[in-house]
């Protein structure tokens, strides 16, 4: 019971730099909010917090 999940930057568009945007998996079943992680946004050259987009 996977589903492909869409995870956005959150800092790039404050800053007015471009969105980084990551695909990643998730059970419906045990996971049931929203995920955040964070990841590198090539745009920013640093680690930033990613959030699911629907």
């Amino acid at each position: 019971m996977q589903e492909q999940v869409i995870l956005e930057c959150t800092e790039a568009r404050k800053e007015g730099k471009p969105v980084s945007r990551y695909l990643t998996m998730r059970n419906k079943k045990t996971v049931t909010e929203r995920i955040e992680k964070k990841k590198y946004n090539p745009h920013l050259k640093r680690h930033t917090v990613h959030k699911e987009i629907k």
